[in-house]
């Protein structure tokens, strides 16, 4: 090397390192092999006292004994904020529900309760936050009304800054779509928007956020520029799924065992593209479709049913953004309410509530298809999981 060419190789190590590193991906950060995973769970009619945690390895699937993370009644939904420091639970118990903050010890995992808040509705089954980790969104279910909560600067909630009830027509299903009833709240990309999957009323909801207050305004209905998602009456929407770009929504239908495919033109125009079933011909028992997830990869959804116990898994076409099926899976268990896949993409953890057991699986990165591993953890009424890297 020439003493021109030194001279050159050093000045753009020292003038310009972050250009250099994305040449070299010395920029990026190593990726976490292990995780505490937070169990959520109902404790009313079971053993559990609270929130339960276990350490997961994300390269050979190893789940450590389950131990009490922090005592609070029915957590029924658990969220990581996104800053790894506190951890929030919807707990689930009729009239006297709650929203819970609670502060993570970094080393242990173990909880320490900051505060709670008056869910301002019945039976709260969903949180997520806003894409500035400043808000968090409750859904109540048997209310049909969601709430924003601003996170203060310590973890704890302060008073919400947003109460809205769904309103619009109820579904056919007399029994199951009496009144609103949202089961998923989540927000749009740009943070404009924030969407509400409502069962009962066989609609996703989309409102107005502003980021800055905090605020919701009511729902966008048959605005110019705005198409909101249509179903098949009956269907039930429960939980939602976007693909990375953004450019398709899935929904779970419950009561119709079906995922609906939308292609979005912006965040609020939407398209119905497919109709796809999730279980297999010839079917007739009771069965109440529950959780979707897309993979890490983008190349494969995954959905599950209580009743029918499985695991359906199916292919996305990365252009049209339909779904094919590749196959259904038995999940080990009775009523998978929730599912999980680890940060990795490496495995599947079924939650099968009504057995008391989380049941593993491996992901085949090429197909998609399921193995169970054998591994399985015994834990009280297991219904939501949520992953946090572990130090």
């Amino acid at each position: 090397m020439t003493n021109l060419c030194r001279i050159l190789a050093v000045a753009i190590v020292l003038i310009a390192p972050p250009v250099l590193a994305v040449f070299i991906g010395a920029a990026r950060p190593p990726a976490h092999k292990e995780y505490i995973a937070y169990v959520g769970n109902y404790t009313t009619k079971t053993e559990s006292k609270g929130v339960y945690k276990f350490r997961f390895d994300t390269v050979t699937g190893k789940m450590t004994a389950l131990e009490l993370a922090g005592e609070t009644k029915d957590p029924s939904w658990v969220v990581v904020h996104p800053g790894g420091k506190y951890l929030y639970a919807a707990n689930e118990m009729g009239k006297p529900s709650t929203v819970s903050a609670f502060a993570i010890e970094p080393k242990t995992g173990k909880l320490t309760f900051l505060n709670d808040m008056q869910a301002l509705g019945l039976d709260p089954c969903h949180l997520s936050f806003d894409r500035t980790g400043k808000f968090l969104f409750s859904a109540n279910y048997n209310s049909g009304n969601v709430v924003v909560y601003p996170i203060l600067a310590d973890g704890r909630l302060g008073d919400h800054t947003a109460l809205q009830e769904d309103t619009g027509k109820v579904g056919p299903n007399t029994k199951r779509q009496d009144r609103s009833h949202a089961h998923w709240i989540g927000a749009s990309e740009n943070n404009k928007l924030v969407y509400v999957a409502d069962l009962g009323l066989d609609q996703v909801l989309i409102y107005k956020f502003d980021s800055a207050k905090g605020t919701l305004s009511p729902a966008v209905v048959d605005r110019p520029n705005t198409t909101p998602p249509e179903f098949k009456p009956g269907t039930g929407p429960r939980h939602v799924a976007f693909s990375k770009n953004g450019k398709f929504m899935y929904v779970l239908g419950e009561l119709g065992s079906s995922i609906t495919v939308f292609e979005s033109a912006s965040p609020a125009k939407f398209t119905s593209l497919q109709e796809i079933p999730m279980l297999p011909a010839g079917f007739s028992g009771r069965n109440d479709a529950a959780e979707i997830e897309i993979h890490p990869s983008g190349r494969f959804l995954y959905a599950s049913n209580r009743g029918h116990d499985s695991i359906v898994i199916y292919a996305i076409d990365a252009k049209t953004g339909k779904l094919t099926l590749i196959e259904d899976v038995p999940t080990g268990g009775k009523e998978p309410r929730h599912f999980a896949i680890d940060p990795s993409g490496n495995f599947l953890l079924a939650e099968n509530q009504n057995t008391n057991a989380i049941v593993e699986f491996r992901i085949d990165q090429a197909t998609g298809k399921l193995t169970p591993t054998g591994e399985t953890l015994t834990t009280p009424s297991p219904i939501c999981l949520a992953f946090l890297p572990a130090d």
